[in-house]
């Protein structure tokens, strides 16, 4: 692929929706394009503001968490995954609110517990737990949700 053409597509691409630096970048080798190239069409990205690994940050984490409902240390990892600058990972992380996260937490417990055939408090807590934490969510929070879902219900 050319390089105006391969700057026009990502161009595009990008105008439609929010691109990390390096799903671009990934995406430009495997168009074959040189790295001279690849280097200079993620500059002019930048520069024309179609790039910005901390605005994608923020709308990653909102809509990951909003629609996938993760957690936290889901969503960090798959921003770190993507070469996320550490600041803009933390940034994003905090603004989600605690009620909100909580609050989300909670539903999926209670939506994963109304699943659950098991009787045995000690399984449903395992099984729980160990939903919750695929979500991302953290343990120690994951415990006292839990906790306080399994009081309500026994």
């Amino acid at each position: 692929m050319e390089f105006k053409q391969a700057l026009r597509k990502v161009q595009n691409t990008c105008s439609k929706q929010e691109k990390a630096i390096f799903d671009i970048r990934k995406k430009l080798y495997e168009w074959n394009l040189e790295s001279d190239g690849v280097e200079e069409i993620i500059s002019i990205l930048i520069e024309q503001n179609f790039l910005d690994d901390a605005r994608f940050s923020e709308f990653y984490v909102r809509d990951k968490f909003r629609f996938n409902k993760w957690g936290r240390i889901k969503l960090g990892y798959m921003l770190r995954a993507k070469n996320i600058d550490e600041t803009y990972v933390s940034k994003a992380l905090s603004q989600i609110d605690k009620s909100e996260y909580q609050k989300l937490l909670d539903q999926e417990l209670l939506k994963k517990y109304n699943t659950i055939a098991d009787k045995d408090t000690f399984q449903v807590k395992t099984k729980l737990l160990r939903f919750a934490q695929s979500k991302g969510f953290e343990s120690e929070l994951c415990l006292a949700r839990i906790e306080n879902l399994l009081q309500k219900k026994i």
